[in-house]
């Protein structure tokens, strides 16, 4: 495995890098920072992981 750039909606957010057989997410991007340094098993799993992270920030309230 190598390192490898993750995008959302077409925008790079992040990227992984493999550790300990895992994938170790590096965010570039501040609404994904949640997830920074969590470990994953596929990238398939960081991507459900930021479409998770982003549809509950969306259905939040927002304090004014």
């Amino acid at each position: 495995m190598k390192k490898q750039v993750i995008e959302y909606a077409g925008v790079p957010v992040g990227i992984v890098v493999p550790e300990d057989d895992r994938l170790k997410f590096i965010a570039v991007k501040f609404h994904v920072h949640d997830l920074d340094e969590q470990r994953f098993g596929s990238t398939d799993e960081v991507k459900l992981a930021i479409r998770d992270l982003l549809s509950r920030s969306k259905a939040e309230p927002r304090h004014v």
